[in-house]
């Protein structure tokens, strides 16, 4: 490596509470929207927009259902009961920061409440507390792909508008309660998924709609005000506060250097970064007109939305990034990859991983580089990570060496770009535990460095198990990312 890691470097690791925390109406906690995806087979999985899709007799029934072995996420990893145990594992690995997010409904659990749920705001101060008392930053995401599912059913998520103001009421009251225990903070995780996933994204129901991205694109756009007005109290707070924007990354390539194949994976490029765009250079991109236009979308804006949006800019931005994909104007060409709520034309020159995710660490590189260039801001990747189906051996080792291969490669290509130029204040790879996937609710698909005794259908002790990469992490952490092998 031709550079050295900065000396204040954020070494550690990511979850969300809707996968780890469990406990999902204890309490006091609320039905999220998370709590209501349920677990679908592999044999019986058509796609991802099968599984993340939600009808409303779909979403009424779920909310009614108790079978919590059928929603995976109500169960989650018992964080909110093993937290203890479990911070204590990333300080031994020597983290120095941990990103995770509040979820909104276990604060207030229908969304529309005047007043906050104390056990909810106690359980997060004592999670902030346990980071500290091991000098670990926590790295706090607001909305993680959950919502009070009330507000999904009653206005239909963020297409309302009146989601701005009771997601502020949520974002003051957390951020007035932490504002001496938490330093770093995200608005909305992965906002641009919005567009594709309306219900996983927004709470936004689609089904009879003949323009369904109308609808999303109205959502994405209350969560654009709501986010900066966000950004905005959080600086009246606390002025020391950092409040950074979250993409989901992928990196797509021209299948072919055929000047059409360029243009269309220079669209999706711009696509990937249209949000970011907004929350970072403040107003909508010129490209994103003719988009618009072509999928027939209106976006309703109300007096003084594009003075908040430009006034209110994020200090970093970070993002997601698992692998890349190709595109082609070809229709011959078939052979497709999937990847982290995304799908594209394979890359005949990358491995992928057993679930077809495309490995390309170069891949990251040239996004640090080139957002870089475009924003001239600090970067965080504060996802990256490879899902493989762990198996403990007898002997109780788990040897995970193709994930220790597939984060080296990715930290080597985060040290080239930081010789590049680029300005990385950290790296919080996604799953630092083993938890419940966001797409297809299963725990046989394993990120983390802990082994959790879990299976998909919820059996087993819930025991934490040390995996080699564990101690492979503290190596690289202790070195300041110079020892990798």
């Amino acid at each position: 490596m031709s550079s050295q890691f900065p000396e204040n470097f954020l070494w550690g690791g990511a979850v969300a509470a809707n996968q780890v925390e469990g406990a999902c109406q204890e309490d006091g906690k609320g039905l999220s929207t998370a709590d209501v995806v349920k677990y679908v087979p592999p044999e019986e999985r058509k796609s991802l927009e099968h599984i993340l899709g939600m009808s409303r007799a779909e979403l009424s029934a779920a909310i009614l259902d108790k079978q919590e072995q059928k929603y995976p996420k109500r169960r989650g990893i018992d964080f909110y009961h093993r937290y203890k145990e479990d911070i204590a594992l990333f300080a031994e690995m020597g983290f120095k920061v941990f990103r995770m997010s509040i979820s909104w409904p276990r604060i207030f659990p229908d969304g529309e409440e005047t007043e906050p749920n104390e056990a909810g705001l106690r359980f997060y101060e004592d999670v902030f507390n346990e980071l500290r008392k091991y000098n670990i930053e926590p790295l706090v995401t607001l909305s993680h792909y959950e919502m009070p599912v009330h507000l999904s059913v009653k206005y239909n998520g963020w297409e309302s508008r009146e989601l701005i103001g009771l997601f502020l009421r949520y974002a003051d009251t957390v951020l007035r309660r932490y504002k001496d225990k938490v330093k770093y903070w995200l608005t909305f995780n992965e906002i641009n998924c919005t567009i594709k996933f309306p219900f996983l994204g927004a709470g936004v129901l689609t089904e009879g709609r003949d323009n369904g991205k109308q609808a999303a694109f109205q959502a994405l756009h209350h969560q654009f005000v709501a986010s900066a007005l966000t950004v905005k109290r959080a600086r009246e707070i606390n002025p020391e506060f950092r409040i950074g924007c979250m993409l989901a990354r992928k990196l797509v390539y021209p299948y072919s250097c055929r000047p059409e194949d360029v243009l269309k994976a220079q669209a999706e490029n711009q696509m990937a970064q249209f949000c970011s765009d907004v929350q970072v250079r403040g107003y909508y991109p010129s490209y994103i007109r003719r988009h618009l236009q072509e999928y027939g979308v209106t976006i309703e804006m109300e007096p003084g939305d594009e003075a908040v949006l430009r006034g209110n800019l994020a200090d970093f931005l970070s993002f997601s990034y698992y692998m890349s994909s190709t595109v082609s104007t070809d229709e011959s060409i078939t052979d497709r990859t999937e990847g982290n709520l995304s799908s594209g034309l394979a890359n005949p020159h990358l491995k992928s991983s057993e679930w077809g995710w495309q490995i390309d660490p170069i891949g990251l590189r040239v996004v640090l580089k080139e957002m870089h260039d475009r924003y001239q801001i600090p970067l965080f990747v504060v996802e990256n990570g490879l899902g493989a189906a762990d198996v403990r051996e007898d002997d109780g080792s788990i040897r995970d060496d193709y994930r220790i291969e597939y984060l080296a490669r990715h930290i080597e290509q985060m040290a080239e770009a930081i010789a590049d130029g680029v300005e990385l204040l950290g790296y919080t790879s996604w799953g630092c535990i083993d938890l419940i996937s966001a797409s297809t609710s299963e725990m046989r698909k394993r990120y983390g460095y802990i082994y959790v005794d879990q299976d998909d259908a919820g059996s087993g002790t819930l025991n934490r198990y040390r995996k080699k990469s564990f101690y492979w992490y503290k190596k690289v952490i202790a070195s300041n990312g110079q020892q990798l092998d």
